[in-house]
This record gives structure tokens, sequence and C-alpha cells, in this order.
């Protein structure tokens, strides 16, 4: 039957009680190996929150089964990595029983409490990026991966002492190090899908910068364009950052300085209607933009012209 209420699980003993595990070693962290996990029949589709941090590396015994996470099916035949942070709602789709392989670290923001990782935590895009931008693992990277669980489990089940909880803070730390260095390799390695977000890319935005006027819709914003594609804002932003060196952002302000360009060198419409057409309330923010972007004003540019 269908669960339509999300499991929300405020603290790491309450999920531990729920997947029958014993009580975690320490209230705000724990290193969960998915093989203790007991068979659980599926309900469907479930959605899940964490009042803490979820960083899970999963495989799946019988490569038959499949799991749905957002709107792509995995197999697990090889490891899969998902970021989930504090509050965020993520939902799974299963079929018949099922039982995961793999590891799971659980991260509670307090147990960050005093540490720099506090705060540069939250700088890891992967945490915002959709269950279908999942981190995807060569066998080499997935050792290394599972290498690095290992050493913080070893370190949690150990008798705690002053120097735990910050050697097992540094361990994370190279995890989502290294989490950061895979995810840039995924950039370039998926060609097909990369070339297909580039391409459809430059159609959304030549679409929008060829109506006759923005003055109603406006400036297209990351968001907008992020939906249009199926991917979340920070991973296309990452993945454009990689492969070109600049932002959606930038290449939103790349399009609309070309087309101003066109305006200003083609046309008689002054500053102001070329701001207006080209969806801006004031003039004076379209002219400041065009200056730092060409570093010409819009009527020095004009002028160049004649």
């Amino acid at each position: 039957m269908k669960n339509t209420l999300p499991y929300h699980f405020k603290t790491i003993s309450e999920y531990h009680r729920f997947r029958g595990l014993p009580k975690p070693e320490h209230p705000l962290m724990s290193v969960i190996n998915l093989d203790n996990i007991r068979n659980l029949p599926t309900d469907g589709q479930s959605s899940w929150i964490f009042d803490f941090y979820s960083i899970a590396l999963k495989r799946n015994i019988d490569a038959t089964v499949k799991y749905k996470y957002g709107q792509q099916t995995y197999d697990f035949d090889e490891g899969i990595m998902f970021f989930i942070a504090p509050k965020q709602v993520f939902s799974v789709e299963t079929q018949g029983d099922y039982k995961l392989s793999g590891w799971m670290l659980l991260i509670h923001p307090d147990f960050l409490w005093q540490s720099p990782l506090r705060k540069t935590i939250k700088q890891y895009d992967f945490f915002s990026y959709s269950a279908n931008e999942a981190l995807h693992l060569s066998d080499k990277e997935e050792t290394t991966i599972i290498s690095i669980f290992q050493s913080i489990k070893q370190e949690y089940t150990s008798n705690i002492d002053k120097f735990s909880q910050p050697l097992i803070i540094s361990q994370i730390e190279v995890l989502l190090n290294y989490s950061d260095r895979f995810y840039h390799r995924q950039f370039i390695t998926r060609k097909i899908f990369n070339h297909t977000v580039l391409n459809r890319l430059e159609e959304i935005l030549k679409e929008y910068f060829n109506q006759d006027s923005l003055v109603e819709s406006g400036l297209p914003t990351v968001q907008s364009i992020a939906k249009e594609l199926n991917v979340s804002p920070n991973y296309l932003s990452g993945l454009l950052k990689t492969l070109t060196g600049q932002s959606t952002q930038q290449h939103i302000h790349e399009k609309l300085i070309e087309k101003a360009k066109e305006k200003l060198s083609n046309t008689n419409l002054s500053v102001s209607e070329i701001a207006y057409t080209l969806g801006f309330e004031h003039s004076q923010s379209f002219s400041k933009l065009f200056k730092t972007k060409t570093s010409f004003s819009p009527l020095e540019y004009r002028r160049s012209f004649n």
C-alpha cells in the first residue's frame, strides 16, 4: 500500500530503530553497513525526511531488482552515491522485497558544531542535487570511497576520547572532497548527456532572446532554465562550470549581451527601448551589465559602428 506521508526521522536513533539496527554508538553520527539492514517489503513509493545529513554508497545484491529515484531507474550494478541534506524530501520507488549492500553515513549538524565543516559542508553543491543526478562510481573510485567509510567506522567503534570527533570530521572532509572530484569526472565523462544538455541550453536561450519582447516574460532565470532541462540548478551550474568555465547565469548574460549588441548595431532603437525589449525594468541596470561585460557603455558600443 502506498505511503502518503513522508517518513520523518528527527534523530539518528529513530532511524536505527526503524531499520532494526542496534542503538548508534554516538547519538549525533552513525556509520551503517547496509548489509546489516533487514529485508523490507516495498510499499510502492515512499518519501523520506531526515533532520541530519545522509551520505550513502549503495549497491544492490540482486541486480534484477530496480530502484527508482526521481525520474531515473538504477540497477546498482556499480556503486552509486547519494547526498541528502537535512530537511530535504526524497522519494524511493521499489518493486518487491529488497536488500541493499553498501554504506551509509549519518551526521547530525550538531556533530559538526564548532568545526569549520559546519559551514563549509553547505558549499558542496551535490547536497542539493536531485536524486537522478547521483554520483556513479567506477570500480577504482568505489574502492577509495569504501576505504574512507571503513576508516570512519573504525574510529566510530573505538573508545571515544578527545581525538575521536576531530578525526572523524577530518575523514568526512576527505570523503566529501573525493566525492567532489568524482562528480567533476562525471561531468566530463557523461558525454552523450552533457552534449544534449549543452545543445538544449543553447536552443532554450536562443528561443528566449528571439522573442519580439521579453517585457512580459522577463529575463530567464537559472531556476527556469534548469527546470526546462530537467536538472537541478546547482547540478546545471556545476556541469557548465566544468565543461565551459561559465555558470548558468554567465551563459544567460552572454546570450543577452550578444542580442544587445545586435540591436545596438542594427537598429535605431534607443538604449532605453533596447533595455525594455530585453526584459529590463530600468535601463540603468542594462547599461551597467553591458559595460561590465564589454567594457563599453551601450552608446560607446553603438558609436564604434559609425
